[in-house]
């Protein structure tokens, strides 16, 4: 049995994935903008993916912009028939590489068939919302248009399921009024544990929670706790850290990115290991300390 048999499955609308997947978006270049350095090893690293079982892959049209996009029909078009990929739309890249709110109707159905225009579609798979109303982290606000917004193109064909991103619990609840979520992709980790209460509740409906920075994000979690017990296991901080997040709730879907396929081999393993019950009590106190 491989590494990401070994993850288990869980439901994604109605497709079935591994609970290990990948995520694109560091194919692109520094700083999620321009192409990769090195092409033909982005390449690799995604036919490696596949190549190891992963079949859910996480991506967007704003990483680069348009650069992941265009990896991922390059390296495995024709798709296998198991591969689900999720895209998310909302934001735009600026010329100086900010990420900017892309919230108009308009903007919304031409991020749709941008992503399908490149990664060569004929209907996503699944879209998440990228909700852009705070700089650091979920805001309040209506999202009923947004959400309206992609209802429509559900209903016209071109989307098959919906998913949210950065998002409050009262945001997702105005969501599910307008349609069905099928998964929820917001910041969470051994130590940014916000969504914990959240986490139980979607696993209650049946709903994906995809935590994205699992290792806490462009600056990355600096634990001295994690460090002992990763090396007491013999593993890497990060196979520990999505170690914990498998074993946390059985709806969480793991989509760790890495352009070297050395790191993504390191990934995929990380389903191998098993925390006692003990090394849990011990990593759940990085959050108490954060």
């Amino acid at each position: 049995m491989s590494s990401v048999d070994k993850s288990g499955t869980y439901k994604l609308g109605n497709r079935t994935v591994h609970r290990i997947g990948y995520g694109a978006m560091q194919l692109a270049g520094k700083g999620v903008f321009g192409p990769p350095k090195d092409h033909d090893a982005a390449i690799a690293v995604l036919r490696e993916a596949v190549a190891q079982g992963v079949n859910h892959i996480d991506t967007s049209d704003y990483y680069g912009p348009y650069v992941t996009n265009k990896l991922i029909r390059e390296a495995l078009s024709p798709y296998p028939d198991d591969l689900t990929i999720v895209t998310k739309i909302g934001a735009r890249r600026g010329e100086d590489a900010s990420w900017l709110p892309a919230f108009t109707a308009d903007e919304l159905e031409q991020a749709v068939h941008d992503n399908l225009r490149n990664l060569g579609l004929e209907v996503m798979d699944v879209v998440n919302l990228r909700i852009m109303f705070g700089v650091h982290g979920p805001a309040e606000g209506s999202i009923e248009a947004q959400v309206t917004k992609l209802a429509e193109l559900q209903r016209k064909g071109l989307v098959r399921h919906i998913g949210l991103s950065n998002v409050t619990r009262a945001q997702i609840a105005e969501g599910r009024e307008i349609c069905d979520i099928v998964c929820v992709q917001n910041q969470y980790n051994l130590a940014h544990r916000d969504d914990d209460a959240l986490i139980d509740e979607l696993a209650r409906d049946g709903i994906a929670y995809v935590p994205f920075f699992p290792l806490g994000g462009f600056s990355p979690l600096q634990s001295s706790t994690l460090s002992g017990v990763a090396e007491r296991l013999g593993a890497t901080p990060m196979q520990v850290a999505l170690a914990w997040l498998l074993q946390r709730s059985p709806n969480i879907l793991l989509i760790p990115g890495t352009s070297s396929v050395g790191h993504l081999r390191e990934n995929l393993a990380a389903a191998d290991l098993r925390l006692s019950a003990d090394v849990l009590r011990e990593l759940d106190g990085v959050a108490k300390a954060a």
